[in-house]
């Protein structure tokens, strides 16, 4: 098997572990841990495992120019993205944080064309407004059912952890194609802690690690060791062979598997708001994404 596809089957398993973790996550926050205390906890353990496995790995040194880049990654690929992303899951509803996501692959087309002179076509304009008329749709009018509190807020900040992966993908680039991923993953992470340590201690240390049950613990470890350490491994090994906006793309496979997640364990419930803004969003996503027409 090619290396191209084993990093296409690697960005696939990635979506169907994001897609689950909507609901998972859910199922911990706000009642046992609170968001940013949540955060503390899966950014820490992700340090431990990443630094961990590197004590295993062949060593390589990372330019001291290059560490301004890595805190950048970890800025945007770590705590921002975590501090928002929680947040806002915590606020809404697993379908609707994860229709937004999908925002995401038109973000950072966009943000090629700014930060890197990528050319656009008025095709790709045109369906990156859609998709935004989606998505502002979305956070303006798509209630949510069960502990969604305050679903415009919480689709806002997951609209704005959207933005902040865009960014994330675009730095962690450059690094990929210049070292091994675990060469510099640990030091993202370590960034990344440090970063989210004053917002979540608090309520990291405001937990009541007795009265949580068995389920709720086997969960917080999914959410730790598969949707952050592995998941932020496999992106990594999959940007090797993939550009940052292909990887993107299989972002589109998460609302995917969160609705049947979610709708299975009966978590969440469609509604016609939340379809007719996948819509736009996904005829944006077509729009934007679909290759050049031979003229």
């Amino acid at each position: 098997m090619s290396k191209r596809n084993l990093a296409l089957i690697g960005a696939t398993i990635v979506s169907i572990i994001y897609g689950v973790t909507f609901t998972i996550a859910k199922d911990v926050m706000p009642l046992y841990i609170d968001a940013y205390g949540f955060i503390l906890l899966r950014a820490g353990g992700s340090v431990l495992l990443f630094w961990l496995v590197w004590l295993f790995m062949p060593k390589e040194k990372i330019a001291l120019q290059d560490f301004p880049r890595i805190i950048a990654a970890a800025f945007f690929g770590v705590a921002f993205i975590m501090l928002t992303f929680f947040k806002g899951l915590s606020l809404t509803s697993p379908i609707s944080a994860a229709v937004i996501m999908v925002s995401t692959p038109m973000i950072v087309l966009a943000l090629s064309a700014i930060i890197m002179k990528e050319r656009m076509k008025s095709r790709m304009v045109f369906g990156i407004i859609l998709g935004l008329i989606g998505t502002a749709f979305l956070i303006l009018y798509g209630k949510s059912i069960g502990s969604a509190t305050n679903a415009g807020l919480g689709n806002f900040l997951v609209l704005v952890n959207a933005i902040s992966y865009g960014f994330y993908l675009i730095i962690v680039k450059k690094l990929m194609d210049k070292y091994n991923a675990f060469s510099f993953v640990k030091w993202i992470y370590l960034f990344g802690f440090i970063m989210v340590l004053p917002f979540g201690w608090s309520q990291f240390d405001a937990v009541n690690w007795s009265a949580i049950p068995v389920t709720i613990s086997w969960k917080i470890v999914f959410v730790v060791v598969i949707s952050t350490f592995l998941t932020y491994l496999l992106n990594l090994l999959s940007m090797k062979e993939l550009k940052p906006t292909t990887v993107a793309v299989f972002i589109y496979l998460q609302p995917l598997f969160a609705t049947i997640f979610a709708i299975g364990l009966g978590k969440d419930e469609l509604s016609v708001v939340k379809i007719i803004s996948a819509l736009l969003i996904f005829i944006g996503v077509y729009l934007v994404t679909q290759k050049k027409s031979v003229e």
